[in-house]
């Protein structure tokens, strides 16, 4: 598996950053410039325009650089000020401009009462040109509609847009935050499948190994020629697991079911247990590479914790059952050590179970026909 490198997220986000940065700066500066020219008379209204302009690119980057919530205050204060300027002093119309600006980008970033104030803001702004009323004795319905109805709607669809925007921001959040889990659970599941195939190299090898010197052992002194070859059989054992770890560590191992049902049928009677082999159909690879796991795993089960004089093992096309008769107590049986392969099997549509039943444990392996193929 390909490893995501560690700047991948913050660069994303650094490239997306610059992107509002130039989309939004392309039209607030321009169209703030036309305002300043076309909307002021003295150089002083102009300048007071300009600041609610600059205040308006200032919010912009802050918001692109996700930090606009620190600078919250002093950019509202401005292009407040602002727009209470051009409704009191100037009679500009388009003063408002900074605040449907400003105020649209900060109150989505909210965490609290983000509602209560986008309904303040279109509040303030309706009221601050309603307040033009107060210096004017202009035609009432102008003024209205310059300084309260434009202003109200443009801040009002400002923010609707900007309401949606910063909900299709989280959406993305949350899907990069979902790709990051699905890659950590992909890094974990692939941990725990090494961790369990070493552990069916391993594992089944050293009890195997551990057999077989008892074996030895107890053949040096009455059977020397049975003994050295126990003892060449373990060295053959030693070098196919370091062999095998080999291929795991290169991702190259593969089971194959035969050489598991040999390798189980040796064991078994090594330890003086009665082996029974029935095939009623011959098994694809793919399903053969999963059912030889469950094998190896339950053959080492067998050796570890059985009192077995016997042990039938019955395969399908798709299935494997081994039953063995050393199973004791009624209690009911432990499936740790084959919880993984279980997890394993699931993950194809398969079902593993085990079961004690009248002495008899009894492991099986079922698996979909598409897999079986």
């Amino acid at each position: 598996m390909t490893p995501v490198p560690p700047s991948y997220a913050s660069s994303a986000r650094g490239r997306m950053s610059r992107l509002n940065i130039t989309t939004q700066l392309a039209v607030i500066i321009p169209v703030g410039t036309a305002l300043v020219v076309f909307d002021s008379q003295t150089w002083w209204e102009a300048a007071v325009l300009v600041v609610g302009v600059l205040t308006s690119i200032v919010a912009v980057v802050r918001w692109a650089r996700d930090d606009i919530h620190v600078h919250a205050l002093p950019l509202l204060g401005t292009s407040a000020a602002v727009w209470v300027f051009g409704a009191l002093v100037s009679g500009s119309a388009t003063a408002f401009y900074s605040i449907t600006v400003v105020g649209p980008l900060i109150v989505p970033q909210m965490r609290r009462h983000r509602i209560a104030a986008a309904a303040g803001l279109v509040a303030f702004v309706a009221v601050a040109g309603a307040s033009r009323f107060l210096v004017s004795q202009g035609n009432a319905l102008a003024i209205a509609f310059e300084f309260v109805l434009v202003p109200t709607a443009v801040i009002v669809v400002t923010l609707g847009f900007m309401f949606a925007n910063d909900a299709f921001y989280r959406v993305l959040a949350e899907l990069d935050e979902a790709r990051e889990h699905e890659r950590e659970l992909a890094v974990a599941r692939e941990r725990i499948r090494f961790a369990s195939e070493l552990h069916d190299i391993q594992g089944h090898t050293l009890h195997v190994v551990k057999l077989k010197t008892a074996l030895a052992e107890k053949l040096v002194r009455r059977d020397a020629d049975r003994a050295e070859e126990e003892l060449r059989e373990i060295h053959a054992l030693v070098g196919d697991t370091i062999r095998q770890t080999k291929e795991l560590a290169y991702a190259q191992r593969r089971l194959n079911l035969a050489g598991e049902l040999e390798n189980a049928k040796n064991l078994f009677e090594a330890a003086g247990i009665r082996v029974r082999i029935v095939r009623t159909a011959a098994v694809g690879d793919a399903a053969g590479e999963l059912l030889g796991q469950v094998l190896r795993e339950t053959t080492t089960n067998i050796l570890r914790h059985a009192q077995a004089a016997q042990v039938r093992i019955t395969l399908s096309e798709s299935a494997i059952t081994i039953v063995n008769d050393g199973a004791s107590g009624d209690d009911r049986p432990d499936l740790r050590g084959l919880s993984t392969l279980r997890d394993r099997l699931a993950g194809f549509g398969g079902e593993l179970t085990a079961t004690r039943a009248d002495g008899e444990f009894t492991t099986a392996a079922t698996l979909p026909a598409g897999v079986a193929r």
